[in-house]
């Protein structure tokens, strides 16, 4: 993929997604840091609901420490895995307390030092809340690296590696959220949207399933673009 292609993709996702940020909910760096903790292998609603009553009852990192670990399983038992990501939150409020006086660090190497930061995690507080131009590859965006071609690597390092190489700079900054929201509601695992995808046409992906009434529409499409690809009729809802 070239470096024009990739800049079209950004260009129009921006415009598809003026407000890129994340869906976890948070008053403070600190309750972003436990809401993205516990959203390992979670989903973003799942998260939500459990810290709004969280929220409410312990925000800050010695009001955490001091609901203990059975308080806070309580409060977020409804989450996958809830019991070790307990005692990873009591941890890091505790080290929060003894080493940062109880605020959340700036830099990767004191984050990723905190129990149940990992690379994933720093990377997105370093951009959410620090505005650092960091990519957290997630589920998300390994498979839409991989399947777009804008970033393609056999493991997660290799993705962000190639993303953070090749991602035009104006872009940098929003590319995380632009991408995982993109990810999350349009280019799905499992039957991705290609009808409904602003970057059908710019999309390398060799299995796209494009609605016929979407190519007729598409001002910016050619032979080339999608030969080989599926095409349907999405008004009658028969193959083609």
């Amino acid at each position: 993929m070239n470096a024009e292609k990739r800049l079209a993709i950004f260009e129009r996702l921006a415009a598809a997604i003026p407000n890129p940020t994340t869906e976890l909910e948070h008053g403070s760096t600190f309750e972003l840091l436990i809401a993205v903790i516990l959203s390992a292998q979670a989903t973003d609603k799942g998260v939500n609901i459990a810290t709004r009553k969280l929220f409410k009852a312990a925000n800050t990192p010695q009001a955490i420490f001091n609901l203990g670990l059975e308080g806070l399983e309580f409060y977020i038992k409804t989450i996958g895995l809830y019991h070790a990501k307990a005692k990873n939150v009591i941890a890091c409020c505790a080290q929060l307390n003894q080493q940062h006086n109880s605020e959340v660090p700036n830099t990767r190497e004191t984050l990723e030092a905190l129990p149940g930061v990992g690379r994933k995690t720093a990377n997105v507080i370093l951009n959410t809340a620090f505005g650092q131009p960091t990519i957290a590859v997630d589920t998300h965006l390994f498979r839409l690296g991989n399947r777009t071609k804008l970033a393609t690597g056999k493991n997660v390092l290799a993705v962000e590696q190639k993303y953070l190489k090749t991602i035009p700079k104006e872009y940098l900054q929003d590319a995380h959220h632009l991408l995982i929201l993109h990810g999350r509601y349009t280019c799905t695992a499992r039957n991705p949207k290609c009808g409904e995808c602003c970057i059908v046409d710019l999309c390398e992906y060799k299995d796209k399933v494009i609605p016929k009434i979407h190519l007729m529409a598409g001002e910016a499409m050619t032979d080339k673009s999608i030969a080989g690809q599926t095409i349907i009729e999405n008004s009658m809802g028969v193959e083609g």
